[in-house]
Protein backbone atom coordinates (compact mmCIF):
# COMPACT_ATOMS: atom_id res chain seq x y z
CA UNK A 1 0.00 0.00 0.00
CA UNK A 2 0.88 3.74 -0.65
CA UNK A 3 1.99 5.73 1.77
CA UNK A 4 -0.10 8.86 1.51
CA UNK A 5 -3.41 7.67 -0.82
CA UNK A 6 -6.65 5.99 -0.07
CA UNK A 7 -6.82 3.42 -2.43
CA UNK A 8 -10.58 1.70 -2.68
CA UNK A 9 -9.25 -1.26 -1.25
CA UNK A 10 -8.95 0.88 2.21
CA UNK A 11 -12.15 1.98 1.75
CA UNK A 12 -15.76 0.21 3.36
CA UNK A 13 -18.19 -0.31 0.83
CA UNK A 14 -20.26 -2.92 0.93
CA UNK A 15 -24.01 -2.63 3.20
CA UNK A 16 -23.14 -5.80 4.46
CA UNK A 17 -19.85 -4.58 5.79
CA UNK A 18 -21.66 -1.55 7.18
CA UNK A 19 -24.38 -3.50 8.83
CA UNK A 20 -21.83 -6.07 10.73
CA UNK A 21 -19.54 -3.14 11.86
CA UNK A 22 -22.35 -1.15 13.78
CA UNK A 23 -24.16 -4.50 15.22
CA UNK A 24 -21.06 -5.96 16.43
CA UNK A 25 -18.60 -3.05 16.59
CA UNK A 26 -16.84 -1.43 19.50
CA UNK A 27 -17.40 2.41 19.68
CA UNK A 28 -14.79 5.21 20.71
CA UNK A 29 -15.36 8.89 20.89
CA UNK A 30 -12.90 11.94 20.95
CA UNK A 31 -12.29 13.60 24.31
CA UNK A 32 -14.46 16.59 23.05
CA UNK A 33 -16.98 14.11 21.63
CA UNK A 34 -17.06 16.09 18.49
CA UNK A 35 -16.02 12.42 16.36
CA UNK A 36 -16.82 8.94 17.24
CA UNK A 37 -15.87 5.84 15.81
CA UNK A 38 -17.30 2.51 15.14
CA UNK A 39 -14.45 0.10 15.05
CA UNK A 40 -14.35 -3.98 14.38
CA UNK A 41 -11.28 -6.13 14.26
CA UNK A 42 -10.82 -9.36 12.71
CA UNK A 43 -8.04 -11.59 12.90
CA UNK A 44 -7.20 -12.77 9.39
CA UNK A 45 -3.59 -12.94 8.43
CA UNK A 46 -4.42 -13.21 4.53
CA UNK A 47 -6.19 -9.55 4.58
CA UNK A 48 -4.46 -7.55 7.53
CA UNK A 49 -4.98 -3.47 7.30
CA UNK A 50 -6.69 -0.74 7.84
CA UNK A 51 -9.96 -0.15 5.97
CA UNK A 52 -12.32 3.23 6.56
CA UNK A 53 -15.35 4.76 5.96
CA UNK A 54 -17.40 7.95 7.17
CA UNK A 55 -20.46 8.57 7.93
CA UNK A 56 -22.72 11.71 8.43
CA UNK A 57 -26.17 12.00 8.60
CA UNK A 58 -28.78 13.93 6.91
CA UNK A 59 -30.10 16.00 9.86
CA UNK A 60 -26.49 17.30 10.55
CA UNK A 61 -26.57 19.77 7.97
CA UNK A 62 -27.33 20.41 3.95
CA UNK A 63 -25.38 18.07 0.99
CA UNK A 64 -22.73 20.51 1.02
CA UNK A 65 -21.66 20.59 4.30
CA UNK A 66 -22.22 16.58 5.09
CA UNK A 67 -19.46 16.44 2.10
CA UNK A 68 -17.30 19.05 3.15
CA UNK A 69 -16.97 17.11 6.77
CA UNK A 70 -16.41 13.53 4.45
CA UNK A 71 -13.39 15.25 2.58
CA UNK A 72 -12.14 16.46 5.77
CA UNK A 73 -12.30 13.52 8.05
CA UNK A 74 -10.95 11.43 5.11
CA UNK A 75 -7.57 13.75 4.07
CA UNK A 76 -7.06 13.69 8.63
CA UNK A 77 -7.15 9.77 8.17
CA UNK A 78 -5.41 9.38 5.09
CA UNK A 79 -3.07 11.35 6.10
CA UNK A 80 -2.46 9.55 9.50
CA UNK A 81 -3.47 6.00 8.84
CA UNK A 82 0.17 5.14 8.79
CA UNK A 83 -0.60 4.60 12.92
CA UNK A 84 -2.65 2.57 12.76
CA UNK A 85 -1.57 0.44 9.56
CA UNK A 86 1.94 -0.50 10.93
CA UNK A 87 0.42 -2.38 14.02
CA UNK A 88 -2.50 -4.30 12.24
CA UNK A 89 0.37 -5.23 9.66
CA UNK A 90 2.80 -7.05 12.38
CA UNK A 91 -0.39 -8.75 14.50
CA UNK A 92 -2.40 -9.74 11.16
CA UNK A 93 -5.56 -7.45 11.86
CA UNK A 94 -8.34 -6.37 9.41
CA UNK A 95 -9.49 -3.19 11.06
CA UNK A 96 -12.34 -1.67 9.67
CA UNK A 97 -13.36 1.77 10.94
CA UNK A 98 -15.97 4.09 10.37
CA UNK A 99 -15.92 7.82 11.51
CA UNK A 100 -19.02 10.27 11.80
CA UNK A 101 -19.33 13.67 13.69
CA UNK A 102 -21.22 13.81 16.86
CA UNK A 103 -21.46 17.47 17.70
CA UNK A 104 -20.83 18.98 14.70
CA UNK A 105 -23.85 19.99 12.41
CA UNK A 106 -24.17 22.86 10.12
CA UNK A 107 -25.87 25.22 12.72
CA UNK A 108 -22.97 24.89 15.27
CA UNK A 109 -20.02 25.10 12.39
CA UNK A 110 -20.95 26.73 9.53
CA UNK A 111 -17.52 26.84 8.44
CA UNK A 112 -15.60 24.15 8.76
CA UNK A 113 -11.76 23.70 8.09
CA UNK A 114 -9.43 20.82 8.41
CA UNK A 115 -7.60 21.77 11.67
CA UNK A 116 -11.12 22.09 13.47
CA UNK A 117 -11.05 18.09 12.74
CA UNK A 118 -7.55 16.52 12.78
CA UNK A 119 -6.67 16.41 16.20
CA UNK A 120 -10.07 14.70 16.79
CA UNK A 121 -9.35 11.87 14.30
CA UNK A 122 -5.58 11.34 15.66
CA UNK A 123 -7.00 10.94 18.46
CA UNK A 124 -8.77 8.37 18.05
CA UNK A 125 -6.79 6.75 15.96
CA UNK A 126 -4.01 6.38 18.56
CA UNK A 127 -6.73 5.26 21.21
CA UNK A 128 -7.46 2.73 18.64
CA UNK A 129 -3.68 1.90 18.35
CA UNK A 130 -3.73 1.44 22.36
CA UNK A 131 -6.90 -0.74 21.98
CA UNK A 132 -5.16 -3.01 19.47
Amino acid sequence: MKRFTLSNKERIKRRKDFEQIFSNGSYIYSKKRLIKAVYLAEYSGAEAGVKAAIAVSKKQGIAVWRNRIKRLIRESFRLNKEILLESCLRKNILLKIIFSPVNFTEKNNKKIKLNDVLPDVLEIMLKLKSVL
